[in-house]
């Protein structure tokens, strides 16, 4: 006679992924830090231009501040917040994108003190200098650059004063929407520290980040956050006919098509009173100028009778932290 198996009850509870200090210098690059890095060095590497500057320009309302003690703030702040130096490269061996966050040096980041910049015109032209200088190399973790501007003729020496600028310039690699305010929030408090500052091993890192996101992705189990959010969309979908925009879906046996990496804009002007209400909605509302417009085009562009699909895809990932 055989003994049989007797039947058990799985209790095997699910093991909820969570964020964590890793203390992890290495890893898998994020997903949007592969899309970015992926993007410049396919359609941008051989241009004289820079695509993906994050401008964050501030003015001195009043007082002065020595352009020393701003240096070093900032130093402070890119010691703590290890993402503004990470670099970012493709490793042949992994046949990955990885991220590599690297030791705090001066040649780390990029800073210039110009003076006389009294002008309009010239500020207009430094500013456009800044939007689209090829300033970084990500793949040695060079992401950030710091200007500071003495407006006036006049020589204050080694400090700015009144209407004088500080204007951050940082790659997106590293810096989005979302990271204006804990950036602003963290070089004022490196401004105004002591001598005391909280150690890099106990603040998450966007690394932590990055390592929590490949837990998600490859997380197997049933109730995890994205087979849920995979059967979300699966009853969304659910009856969609598919065949309505196959057209878009390259074919499979033609293999002649290729991307050109071109592309088009168009401008056209908007009422200043439209932009006015817009501004005071986008500020009341805690939403962006660029969410209104997606919002309007999506609006305009449904056609209720055809009812066709309309796609929009917007990019959104969180860096600094």
């Amino acid at each position: 006679m055989f003994r049989t198996k007797k039947s058990t009850t799985a209790t095997t509870e699910h093991k909820v992924q969570r964020l964590k200090i890793s203390s992890r210098t290495e890893a898998v690059a994020s997903s949007a830090q592969q899309r970015i890095y992926m993007h410049e060095n396919l359609y941008f590497s051989g241009s004289d231009l820079s695509i993906y500057n994050s401008l964050v320009p501030l003015q001195i309302k009043r007082g002065s501040v020595s352009i020393e003690h701003i240096r070093s703030s900032l130093v402070s702040v890119i010691q703590q917040h290890t993402v503004l130096r990470t670099a970012i490269c493709f490793n042949p061996m992994h046949n990955q994108i990885e991220q590599n966050i690297q030791p705090l040096t001066d040649d780390i980041y990029s800073f210039q003190h110009s003076q006389g910049v009294s002008t309009s015109e010239q500020l207009d032209n430094l500013l456009t200098n800044e939007s689209i200088g090829k300033y970084f190399d990500v793949e040695n973790g060079k992401v950030l650059r710091c200007h500071v501007v003495q407006r006036s003729a006049e020589n204050y020496g080694d400090s700015l004063h009144e209407g004088d600028l500080i204007i951050f310039v940082i790659h997106h690699i590293a810096f989005d929407l979302s990271s204006y305010k804990p950036f602003l929030k963290a070089f004022e408090r490196a401004c105004w520290a002591t001598e005391y500052q909280q150690s890099v091993l106990t603040i998450p890192q966007y690394i932590d980040f990055a390592l929590y996101e490949q837990a998600l992705l490859t997380d197997r189990s049933v109730e995890s956050k994205m087979n849920k959010a995979r059967r979300f969309w699966a009853n969304v979908m659910h009856g969609y006919d598919w065949d309505k925009i196959r057209h878009l879906v390259p074919d499979e046996g033609q293999t002649d098509r290729h991307h050109s990496g071109r592309g088009c804009s168009t401008a056209f002007t908007i009422d200043q009173d439209v932009v006015d209400s817009m501004m005071l909605f986008a500020s009341t509302n805690n939403v962006t100028m660029f969410s209104i417009k997606i919002y309007d085009f999506s609006e305009e562009e449904c056609d209720e009778e055809k009812r066709e699909l309309i796609n929009i895809g917007v990019n959104h990932q969180a860096c600094f932290q």
